[in-house]
């Protein structure tokens, strides 16, 4: 089946649409990268989403309006990959959507809510689309969140030692061998609304971590922020920019915003480092669009000297890319009416199949359903 997942992350910046040949064979789900495409959202889109983003408060025109938009930056994102990617043959699409909001109170997630609707991709292609994948999880009592974690899982089986799967977005992640997983905490939130700020909303992220480079941590700002109580919260556990937003923290009186940068940058890859340790890691395969800052990963390193950190392009996925192919596969599983979760995960009571379907121009016509899920992902 030839499957196009779409992710647009916490740092919604743009709309990236990977697209796979996915089949199942004797419990090993085979995965055939046919690459990705990434379109930005336009400016107007972009300044409307940050402006509505937690602790804005926002009326309901202007969710409906997102959720238009948005869906109609998916669809366009589809369309796209469907003609440069699958030259026309892609059978379904798996929208993560663009999250808003994530309802965290007493240590559970209550709700969770992404935009993007679903009709507009579906018209816009004329596939099926699997949308809403979050819910589910949420609905059967677990976090919603990692949902890659059951793709992690299934990828780095056999792998030797214990080897850890982390995810870079605009919040950190990460993937235990044991099934545990969860947010480690800020990955690139703080660093891009700190860049903004500092910057006048002239650059939207530190640009190859140049001005953290310039900088160095401020120890008592950094010892301030590590006693955010979130980090002593056990596993499963999940947050967002509910949380970490641009009114979270306030810079020193004559903090410069190289050291201020210097030490967000110190901040994320301290907690990623203790969360690592914390599940006795032997190797870490990175992606996400953290991945990418060179002054982070270096800092990451230099935290974890016994641990080798990778990213994933060595094992076959690209980092950028790994996300968008991580909800291909969930729209591949839901396809065939698999579960998407692995509760040890998220906190759920039961593995859940996860997502709503949208028809696509010829109705909904789905494979037969699979007699056992996978036990393993290869790449072809």
């Amino acid at each position: 089946m030839l499957v196009i997942g779409l992710m647009s992350g916490t740092s919604y910046d743009a709309v990236d649409a990977a697209a796979a040949e996915l089949r199942l064979l004797d419990g090993t789900l085979l995965l055939k990268p046919l690459g990705m495409v990434s379109t930005p959202y336009d400016e107007e889109l972009r300044e409307a989403l940050a402006g509505a983003l937690p602790p804005a408060a926002v009326p309901l025109a202007r969710v409906c309006l997102l959720d238009t938009r948005i869906g109609q930056a998916f669809a366009a994102a589809a369309a796209r990959a469907d003609r440069e990617l699958c030259g026309g043959r892609a059978e379904l699409v798996s929208s993560h959507g663009q999250t808003v909001y994530h309802w965290v109170d007493g240590g559970r997630v209550h709700g969770t809510l992404q935009l993007g609707q679903p009709a507009w991709i579906a018209e816009a292609t004329g596939l099926p689309v699997v949308a809403d994948l979050r819910s589910r999880d949420v609905a059967a009592g677990g976090q919603g969140a990692p949902l890659v974690s059951l793709v992690d899982l299934l990828w780095l089986r056999g792998r030797p030692g214990r080897p850890v799967a982390l995810n870079l977005g605009g919040i950190a992640n990460l993937t235990a061998p044991d099934g545990t997983a969860f947010d480690t905490g800020p990955g690139c939130a703080l660093l891009d609304a700190a860049v903004r700020e500092f910057t006048g909303g002239r650059l939207t992220y530190d640009v190859d971590g140049a001005l953290a480079a310039r900088g160095r941590p401020h120890g008592p700002l950094l010892e301030e922020l590590l006693t955010e109580p979130y980090y002593a919260l056990p596993a499963p556990k999940t947050t967002g920019k509910e949380l970490f937003h641009a009114g979270y923290w306030r810079a020193p009186e004559g903090l410069s915003a190289e050291d201020a940068l210097a030490t967000l940058t110190h901040l994320t890859a301290r907690t990623v480092a203790d969360a690592v340790r914390g599940v006795a890691a032997t190797e870490v395969v990175a992606s996400g669009g953290g991945t990418r800052n060179p002054v982070l990963m270096r800092t990451l390193r230099g935290l974890l000297p016994e641990i080798p950190v990778r990213l994933s392009d060595e094992l076959g996925l690209p980092a950028a890319a790994k996300e968008a192919y991580a909800f291909a596969v969930l729209g591949f599983l839901t396809a065939h009416g698999l579960a998407g979760t692995a509760p040890a995960a998220t906190g759920a009571r039961h593995p859940s199949v996860l997502g709503s379907l949208t028809p696509g121009r010829n109705g909904l016509r789905l494979p037969p359903p699979a007699p056992a899920p996978p036990v393993r992902l290869r790449l072809e």
